[in-house]
């Protein structure tokens, strides 16, 4: 049973975060390079949503276990049809080589399973399909790297599941992506927390 914080509170706090100007930027710089049919990964309240380009949008498609009523107005006002559904990425309800591009932005790091989830995102992407990925993560330096190991615990237990330390480009790796476009570095913010990857992957 979820607490009245993790129904009410986190989303609210989530989605104040995440409409941070450095996190909106890398939206902005990722989200209008996909087109077709699209899955997104974790959507959320829908702060990506006002940056999709309609025009190259066939359909849309958003999972999230804690799918926020936020993110239909706001596929509303961006002119978007969204279908949303309540799921967890670890199990997706698509057959294989469904989409044209997935989009997971800020979610790899309070999803339960990412290993998982990633093996699912390959087996519903088209084998020339696209990821686009925005996340925060392990940083560079090991004075950093140790302090995140140290928070994480405490954080995800307040963060709805956040894990600051986790190696996306690793796990992306790992889970069979080839990564074509990237970008890693730091953002404005607490150090533990604004080490950001961006970029492009495809299935190897």
């Amino acid at each position: 049973m979820t607490s009245f914080y993790d129904r009410h509170v986190l989303p609210q706090v989530v989605d104040l975060i995440c409409g941070m100007p450095s996190f909106q930027k890398a939206r902005a710089e990722l989200l209008p390079q996909a087109s077709g049919t699209i899955l997104e990964v974790g959507i959320g309240t829908g702060r990506n949503l006002p940056f999709y380009r309609p025009a190259q949008v066939q359909c849309l498609c958003g999972i999230d276990p804690s799918l926020h009523p936020k993110a239909m107005k706001r596929a509303a006002q961006a002119g978007l049809m969204l279908t949303a559904m309540p799921v967890t990425a670890e199990k997706i309800p698509a057959d294989n080589d469904s989409f044209d591009c997935v989009v997971c932005t800020f979610s790899l790091c309070s999803i339960p399973d990412p290993a998982a989830a990633l093996l699912e995102i390959r087996r519903v992407l088209k084998p020339e399909g696209k990821l686009l990925f925005a996340e925060h993560g392990r940083a560079a330096e090991d004075s950093v790297r140790r302090w995140q190991d140290r928070l994480t615990p405490a954080w995800r237990a307040i963060g709805g599941g956040c894990h600051l330390n986790r190696d996306i480009p690793s796990l992306l790796v790992a889970a069979g992506f080839s990564i074509t476009h990237f970008k890693a570095g730091y953002v404005p913010g607490p150090r533990f927390l604004s080490y950001f990857y961006s970029g492009i992957a495809t299935v190897q």
